[in-house]
């Protein structure tokens, strides 16, 4: 059974990670007033003046003023480059939704065909604040739509006011109710699939920093013996003028124990540094069995038998050898570790390759993949061990080892087999992965 946990807070503290919340800055929730500021004197000033719509101008311009009024406030006595708290946030756009209210009800209610501009704020809330917070504000403006559908003074208008049956009238109250609840779970649904997917991809930068600090240890050896050769050198150099200064014995003793260490240590450093290319050189290359040999090893001995082919291609039966991609390596022992905690007994790795692709296939003789979850697979979050004892995970193994595979310009497929089992295909560009040769045919002193 799919577990598919939509509090990814929770989740976020679990892996260790800095949970992002969707937060607004004072700033932001000050511009956009100001421009509903703007907008709704310029709309009533067209209307009065323009069409000579009788409406209160007065009532209306105070309700504009006290926004006008609210947003100077806020401008002086807080400082709008910080983040709102969501009780903030929450107080600012309530007060928007309300301020809103008052203008519908002065001219028409629902009837004023700009009472859809009531989403606004509800929108933004579920973009800015937690699910109480936008809920309770959702809450808010359905319960004053109520209000305006039952009481607002006349729609303006220049001639008879036009009679809107009680039907028409309660339809634009389902209709205005259902856009708020519509968007406001669209904004959120979208929203927390984006803060999820964050979330995930900071995990995904996480381990491939971790494993180029990793490869990046060899170029450090090199830089550290290449900086610490000349002070050994002096130090050498200091410690045999001692030894042919010395006259006492025990100085002389020391002396000679200091020259001997510091040409240890300089051979140290010298091999470090000449065998520095050539294992890297070395290290950076690996064969297609070599590479699923590696991302079986720590797996082997944990229950399931693991077993390694090759399956050459006709046309080329030669394997190649690939570089040494830190992605691919930790993509395939992901896929080969859920392989063995589902099979029963096997775990089959098997490597093909064409004149275009390197393969990896991983099968396993378990259950296979449920019905329900492969239309989610590549989902962060999505796991079926929660339910486990021992055994719960973060879903974010699947979505890590897709998101590597697909940074170098590969693709995964998953699947079950017709059989018995699940199926993992790591299809891989050769021309982009394959190690060019081992010597170039220069050579070095």
């Amino acid at each position: 059974m799919i577990s598919f946990e939509p509090e990814w807070e929770k989740l976020n503290a679990e892996a260790g990670l800095t949970p992002v919340f969707g937060r607004v800055r004072l700033r932001t929730l000050i511009l956009l007033r100001w421009l509903a500021v703007v907008g709704q004197t310029l709309c009533v000033v067209v209307v009065y003046y323009g069409l000579g719509f009788d409406l209160p101008l007065g009532l209306c311009l105070g309700a504009i003023a006290a926004s006008a009024w609210v947003n100077a406030w806020v401008s002086l006595a807080l400082p709008t480059q910080r983040f709102a708290k969501d009780w903030e946030a929450f107080l600012q756009l309530a007060y928007d939704v309300i301020q809103l209210m008052v203008l519908l009800a002065l001219t028409g209610g629902l009837t004023n065909p700009f009472s859809v501009m009531l989403v606004g704020p509800v929108v933004i809330a579920v973009a800015a604040l937690p699910t109480r917070w936008w809920a309770i504000l959702a809450v808010i403006a359905t319960a004053g739509s109520i209000i305006l559908a039952l009481w607002h003074f006349p729609l303006p208008w220049s001639g008879l006011e036009p009679e809107l049956p009680p039907l028409y009238q309660a339809a634009i109250w389902v209709a205005l109710a259902i856009a708020i609840a519509f968007t406001a779970m669209y904004a959120w649904r979208v929203g927390s699939e984006a803060r999820r997917m964050g979330t995930a991809l900071a995990a995904t930068q996480t381990v491939l920093a971790r494993e180029q600090r990793l490869s990046a240890l060899g170029a450090l050896s090199a830089a550290a013996a290449h900086e610490l050769g000349t002070p050994l050198a002096t130090l050498q150099l200091t410690a045999k003028e001692i030894l042919r200064a010395a006259s006492d014995e025990t100085l002389r003793e020391d002396a000679e124990l200091m020259v001997s260490q510091a040409q240890r240590c300089r051979e140290i450093l010298q091999r470090l540094s000449q065998n520095h290319e050539a294992s890297d050189r070395m290290h950076d290359r690996v064969g297609l069995r070599e590479a699923m040999e590696e991302a079986a090893a720590p797996l082997r001995g944990l229950g399931a038998e693991i077993v390694v082919t090759l399956e050459p291609d006709p046309q080329d039966p030669e394997p190649p050898v690939m570089q040494r991609r830190a992605e691919v390596i930790y993509a395939l022992g992901n896929f080969v570790e859920n392989a063995v905690d589902y099979s029963t007994s096997r775990v089959s790795i098997t490597g093909r390759w064409t004149a275009e692709t390197l393969e990896f296939t991983v099968v396993d003789d378990g259950p296979g993949f449920p019905p329900d979850i492969l239309a989610k697979l590549g989902e962060p979050y999505v796991t079926t061990r929660r339910a486990e004892p021992g055994h719960g995970g973060l879903g974010l193994g699947v979505f890590i080892a897709i998101t590597l595979v697909e940074r170098i310009g590969g693709r995964v497929e998953l699947d079950n087999t017709p059989k018995l089992g699940a199926s993992v295909r790591l299809i891989l560009p050769r021309a982009d992965l394959e190690a060019g040769p081992l010597f170039d045919g220069r050579t070095t002193e």
